[in-house]
């Protein structure tokens, strides 16, 4: 499973720090075997239920949210250089997570996926954080994966987790219209 997650999903190679970077593929790997799901399910698994018949999967959506907190981060950086502090490794790491809650939320029955029983009363941005917490990641990026959402709206603190936000954010809302 770790060799087609990793061809999925390039931007996990992204990550510097050695341990976080396993982490963070750990969290993948296990939250898929907890929530039963087989990897090419990932690859038909919309990224929200939200959207009507969305064509966009979890994979496209986390790399495409994870390539464009990159991009503001770069920009932010550039623009106002020491003003600016980005953890460029929390950063990856809670935009490659921010969604791993969905293996919970979610549930595919006869090839339709909806809300599990789990999801019914935790949405992805809590079970997420706290599935990830048993790895014992740095609290920051739990607060990314917590806050990404509208669960974090009047929360947000680090500038990691503003970034993920709105990212997150200018992905869902652009293909809503």
């Amino acid at each position: 499973m770790r060799k087609k997650l990793l061809s999925l999903v390039p931007e996990f190679q992204l990550i510097r720090d050695a341990d976080l970077h396993e982490k963070t593929i750990n969290i993948w790997e296990e939250a898929i075997a907890a929530g039963d799901w087989d990897i090419d399910d990932l690859l038909v698994m919309p990224f929200t239920l939200l959207i009507e018949k969305t064509p966009v999967n979890i994979i496209t959506h986390t790399r495409a949210v994870t390539s464009c907190s990159l991009q503001i981060a770069d920009v932010l950086m550039e623009a106002y250089k020491d003003r600016v502090k980005i953890n460029k490794d929390f950063l990856l790491s809670g935009a490659l997570l921010h969604d791993v809650g969905k293996l919970f939320e979610y549930a595919k029955e006869d090839g339709i996926f909806k809300k599990s029983p789990a999801g019914q009363l935790l949405r992805h941005p809590i079970s997420g954080a706290a599935f990830a917490s048993k790895f014992e990641l740095p609290q920051e990026i739990l607060h990314i994966i917590a806050c990404h959402s509208k669960e974090g709206d009047g929360a947000r603190k680090t500038v990691e987790a503003i970034i993920v936000n709105h990212a997150d954010f200018v992905n869902f809302e652009t293909l809503k219209i």
